[in-house]
């Protein structure tokens, strides 16, 4: 394998690590939660714009997130408090798959998965 390959293995092996599907599971228990998540009236209030994709092979980036039936399937399990002053990320459902993404970028290591 020559230089060129191993450095673009590298990259690819990279970005396919920080865009891991996202792969959502609602927990009915803050304690059961990865992350606490408050859903904002106002674009201009949120770190993260959401769009809930069909499915998961869509869910190819940060804010694409797919829900998924069983908590054993999810990459990120989730509860939704009621108050913004407890949420460790704040998000706004957008209605356009290419809307969505980072409008805080220092809250996007929140969803640096880990394999």
């Amino acid at each position: 394998m020559n230089m060129k390959h191993f450095l673009f293995l590298l990259v690819f092996s990279a970005f396919a690590y920080f865009t891991k599907a996202q792969k959502v599971y609602k927990v009915n228990y803050e304690s059961q939660a990865d992350l606490k998540v408050y859903i904002v009236k106002y674009e201009s209030q949120c770190d993260l714009m959401v769009y809930w994709v069909n499915y998961e092979s869509q869910a190819s980036r940060h804010g694409l997130w797919y829900p998924v039936k069983y908590e054993s399937q999810a990459d990120l399990k989730v509860y939704f408090v009621e108050y913004e002053s407890q949420a460790d990320l704040k998000i706004y459902e957008v209605n356009y798959e290419s809307q969505a993404g980072w409008k805080n970028q220092s809250k996007s290591h929140l969803l640096r998965f880990k394999k």
